[in-house]
Parts: C-alpha cells; structure tokens; sequence
C-alpha cells in the first residue's frame, strides 16, 4: 500500500498503527437510523468503512508532514505497554508503528515537533514510551505542541478524576520540559498552523500544512466516519458537545469543499485521505490515491 503524498514543498507519510473493526454504526453514531444506514450500507462496504455485521472499520494513525524546515508528527496513536479498557489497546507490545515509521525513512530522533489534535486515548500514546519503569518521551529531539484550551480542559478533568493518557502520555512530556503550550491558533514558520474545530473535545484542532494556501489539512476526530461527510449532523457518542461538532463538521466541509485541499482523516478507512466535494446537501471525501 502507498502511503505517501506529494504536494509541492511538503511530503506527507502515513504511519499506520491499526486499521480494525471498532463499534457497531449504530452505537458510535446515536443519530444514525437503521432505515439511513440501509440507504447507506453498500457504498460504505464497497469502500472498507464497514463490515458484515454493520460494525464501522477505523484506521488508528499518525501523520509525518515534511515541510522545507521541519518535520512534524501529528496525532501519535495508541503506543505500548499502557493499561487500557479497550483489549486491541491494552498493554500492547508489538513493533507494526516503529516499522512503519522505518518504512517511511524515519526514526524517532527524527522527528521535530509532535502535534496532537486533542488528547483522547487513541491520539497521544506514542508521546511517551516506557524506559527503567518510568515514562520518557518518544521522540527524543521533539518539542510536544498542545493547544492550551485543550491541555487546560484534561489538567482540570485529571485533577477532579485521573485521566490515564492524560498521566502517562503527556504529564511526563511536560515535566521533561518538552512541552510548549500554545495558542489555538499558533503557527510554526511559515508550513503549519492549528485551527480551532470544538465539539469533540473543547479544545480540538485540526492541523493546516501549506506555505500562504492550505496544501493539506489534519482534520483529527473532527470526522471518524465517511457517513459522517455525507451527513454532518451525525456527532460520534464520544463528542463531549454533540450540536458543536456538528456545527464544526459542517463549518470545515464547506471550508474545503471543491477545493483541491487535500483532507488527511484520522480513522477513515485506507487510503484516508481525499478531497472534499458536494454531494446534495452533503458531501464526499473523494479519495485520493498516494505516490507509488
């Protein structure tokens, strides 16, 4: 499978940790009926987003962007040996992110900044890796970007309740004093920048590469489905505010729409990325195959 994209200065890598069956449609999707996904069901198989008991097909990756001055990893999945209530997660300990990040020409010392569009579970893992019993970051030479309405909604929530990934996948980042907490609007040179897209976290981003245009962009859990493009009132269960992220979608759809601005989604099935066109009163991720 290709795995690479081209777009004028910048590269960009997928860097594939799972792609597996995940929920039914039904239960990750409240305002999906039986009657829309009947209407539904054969494109979304015919396209690998879902199988043949209706449960949705997620991909769990990273991107690596190279941009002429740095090379980013946004979104750094679920990483190993963490306890975690979701078995396909629970202490894993296989090597399929690090061969895949050697597959795309790259080590962990190469990488210059890590970007997180929020802090779930799924999107912070390989911040940290266990060394000597204690919690060290991955990427030796990177500095860690959170955006700060992001960071201070999970300092509160682990304050009250212990947040898990928060504590294992980003404190210890911070006390390496790895960490830069920035503006949800924060640029680095003149490549990327982070848009503010709330709803399924308060703080969530997605993230836009291209020098003075938007070459690509990183929508994260903005979208976890391709349904979900087609009707973007459709929020996930796990949308802490339901009626934002449908907002939000629909807000980043028209944004993109019939522009050639390539769509890098964080769990649409391989080959993930595509080009947002209209679709009645919907719209399509038109998906884009990679360089050979």
């Amino acid at each position: 499978m290709a795995l690479r994209f081209d777009l004028g200065d910048i590269t960009i890598h997928r860097i594939i940790e799972q792609e597996t069956t995940f929920l039914p449609a039904l239960e990750l999707l409240p305002g999906l009926t039986p009657e829309v996904l009947d209407e539904n069901r054969a494109w979304m198989r015919a396209i690998g987003a879902l199988d043949a008991q209706d449960v949705l097909m997620l991909c769990f990756q990273s991107y690596v962007v190279r941009t002429p001055h740095h090379t980013i990893l946004v979104d750094s999945c679920i990483g190993n040996d963490k306890p975690r209530p979701r078995p396909t997660w629970n202490m894993k300990s296989d090597d399929t992110y690090m061969r895949a990040l050697a597959a795309a020409g790259l080590g962990v010392e190469d990488i210059d900044v890590v970007m997180c569009t929020h802090l779930h579970v799924d999107h912070v893992g390989w911040n940290t890796r266990l060394l000597d019993g204690r919690w060290v970051p991955t990427f030796p030479n990177a500095r860690y970007v959170f955006g700060k309405t992001e960071f201070d909604h999970w300092t509160a929530q682990n304050a009250t309740t212990p947040v898990a990934p928060f504590a294992d996948s980003v404190l210890p980042v911070v006390e390496a004093d790895r960490a830069d907490i920035v503006a949800d609007d924060h640029e680095i040179g003149d490549h990327v920048r982070l848009m503010l897209t709330p709803g399924h976290t308060p703080g969530h981003v997605a993230v836009v590469f291209g020098r003075g245009r938007d070459d690509a962009v990183v929508s994260g859990d903005l979208m976890h489905s391709p349904i979900q493009t087609r009707y973007p009132e459709m929020s996930v269960k796990f949308d802490v505010d339901q009626a934002l992220s449908a907002a939000t979608r629909r807000n980043f759809l028209e944004r993109y729409c019939d522009t050639e601005t390539l769509c890098c989604t964080a769990h649409f099935p391989s080959p993930s990325v595509g080009k947002i066109r209209r679709r009645g009163s919907g719209f399509s991720c038109d998906a884009v195959a990679a360089n050979p």
